[in-house]
C-alpha cells in the first residue's frame, strides 16, 4: 500500500464556515436530493446509447475505470468536463494507449456502487480508480455499513486483477470529530487491507484555490477537474505501458 500524504485534512470545512449545523444539515439534504434526482437521469438510456456501446465494442484498448460518484460523474458539467475526460486527454498526450471509461453516477453511495460493481468487473479493467463515500458522510450512514459495502467492492474489483487505486475524501465539521474520525479512517484501512494505492484526500491542493470548486462547497468546476488529474496520473503512469 502507498500512502500520499499526511492524515486527511478538514479541509471541506471551508465550505461551510460560519454555518450553523442545521444549515449545514440542510445543505447536505439538499445535495443528497438534488444528487439523487441526477443519479435517476443518468440511469436513463441515452438516445446516442446504441452508437457508444458499439463505438466502445470497436475500441480494443485497455480500460482505465473511474468507479464513483457525483465528482466522478461531472455534475453539473458539460460534456467532456469530468475528471475522467481530462485523464483521457492527459494519457493520450503522453502517448498511452488506454480508454478511460467514466462510471460515475450522481448520488451514488456506496451500497448503490456495490449494487453495480459488477458491470465495472465486466469491462475487465486494467486500473480502476475508486471515489466514492462521500454520499455515505453526508447521509450520516453507519460506518460500519459503509465500510462492509467498501469490502464487497473492492473484494470484487480485486479479485478482477485490476490495480485498484482509492482515493478518500473528508466531510465538514458539523457531523462530528467522532463520526468525521472513523470515517476517514475507512480508507486507510481499506486500503490496507486489500494492499491498494490510497491518495487520502482527492482535493489535496485543490480545494481552497479559486474556482477550482463549484458554489455548493462540494463539486469540482473544470478548473477542479483538470487539478484532479494531477493529483492521480502520477498513481497511474508507473502502472501503463506505451
Amino acid at each position: 500500500m502507498k500512502l500520499f500524504g499526511a492524515a486527511l485534512p478538514l479541509v471541506l470545512s471551508l465550505a461551510f464556515t460560519g454555518c450553523k449545523t442545521s444549515n449545514g444539515a440542510k445543505r447536505a439534504e439538499d445535495y443528497s436530493s438534488s444528487t439523487r434526482a441526477a443519479s435517476e437521469l443518468a440511469r436513463q438510456p441515452s438516445k446516442n446509447g446504441l452508437a457508444a456501446e458499439t463505438a466502445s465494442i470497436k475500441d480494443e484498448r485497455p480500460v482505465i475505470l473511474c468507479f464513483g460518484d457525483s465528482i466522478t460523474a461531472g455534475y453539473n458539467l458539460d460534456a467532456g468536463e469530468s475528471y475522467p475526460d481530462f485523464l483521457q486527454k492527459a494519457l493520450d498526450e503522453k502517448g498511452y494507449k488506454y480508454r478511460v471509461v467514466n462510471q460515475g453516477i450522481s448520488g451514488n453511495t456506496t451500497k448503490d456502487a456495490l449494487d453495480r460493481v459488477e458491470d465495472a468487473v465486466a469491462l475487465h479493467p486494467a486500473v480502476v480508480l475508486v471515489e466514492l463515500g462521500g454520499n455515505d458522510g453526508l447521509r450520516g450512514i453507519p460506518i460500519a455499513s459503509t465500510r462492509a459495502n467498501f469490502d464487497g467492492i473492492l473484494a470484487k474489483l480485486k479479485t478482477s486483477g485490476a490495480k485498484v487505486i482509492l482515493l478518500g475524501i473528508t466531510l465538514p465539521p458539523q457531523y462530528g470529530k467522532v463520526y468525521i474520525d472513523q470515517f476517514n479512517q475507512t480508507y486507510a484501512l481499506m486500503a490496507k487491507k486489500y494492499g491498494m494505492t490510497l491518495f487520502p484526500f482527492l482535493y489535496k491542493d485543490i480545494y481552497g484555490v479559486q474556482g477550482a470548486i463549484q458554489k455548493d462547497g462540494i463539486h469540482p468546476t473544470v478548473m477542479g477537474s483538470q487539478m484532479i488529474v494531477k493529483n492521480v496520473l502520477p498513481l497511474v503512469e508507473p502502472v501503463l505501458q506505451k
